[in-house]
C-alpha cells in the first residue's frame, strides 16, 4: 500500500515491502514541499518500480483539499499567502518593453502563454468562491473580529 509521508519540510511518495519478515519502506518518489503527483511523477514511478501497481486516483485524492485555509496561522496557508505577495510583486516588476528586448522568442511567448493561464486560474478560482456579492460579504466579515455579529463586536 502507497501513501504520501512527510519527513522534515518534505513530502515522499513510498510504499510498504516485507523483506526478510520485516517491513521496510520503498520510497518511490520525492514530492517536494508540497506533495503533488503530477503526470511527470506518475511516469517516472511506473519507469523505476514497474511491478508496483498504485492507485494513483485514490493517491491524488488523498493529497486534495491539504490546504487547511481554517487555521490561518498554519505553514501551508503562510506559504500560499507569501508565494501570492510574491507572485503580484514580481508581476508588478514586468513591462511588455522587457519582452519585446528579450533575446529569446520562445521564452517570451513561453512567460506569455503563462501569464494567460494564470490569468484563466485566477478567474476560475474567483468564479468558485462565488458572486461578487459574495466575496463582498467575505471582506466585510473578515478582519479582526472575523465573523462576529456587530453588536457583539463592541463587547
Amino acid at each position: 500500500m502507497a501513501f504520501v509521508r512527510r519527513k522534515g519540510n518534505a513530502y515522499y511518495l513510498v510504499h510498504n515491502v516485507r523483506r526478510g519478515g520485516k517491513v521496510r519502506q520503498l520510497h518511490l518518489a520525492r514530492l517536494g514541499d508540497r506533495a503533488r503527483i503530477t503526470d511527470d511523477v506518475v511516469k517516472a514511478v511506473s519507469k523505476k518500480h514497474p511491478f508496483i501497481d498504485l492507485n494513483w486516483r485514490s493517491l491524488r485524492e488523498q493529497l486534495d483539499n491539504r490546504i487547511d485555509l481554517a487555521d490561518p496561522q498554519s505553514p501551508a496557508v503562510q506559504k500560499l499567502v507569501q508565494a501570492l505577495r510574491s507572485l503580484n510583486l514580481d508581476l508588478a516588476d514586468l513591462f511588455p518593453q522587457m519582452l519585446r528586448l528579450s533575446e529569446s522568442p520562445a521564452m517570451a511567448r513561453e512567460l506569455l502563454l503563462q501569464l494567460r493561464l494564470l490569468h484563466s486560474t485566477i478567474q476560475v478560482k474567483l468564479d468558485q468562491f462565488g458572486s461578487k456579492d459574495h466575496l463582498k460579504r467575505l471582506h466585510r466579515a473578515g478582519g479582526r473580529f472575523g465573523s462576529a455579529t456587530p453588536d457583539f463586536r463592541g463587547r
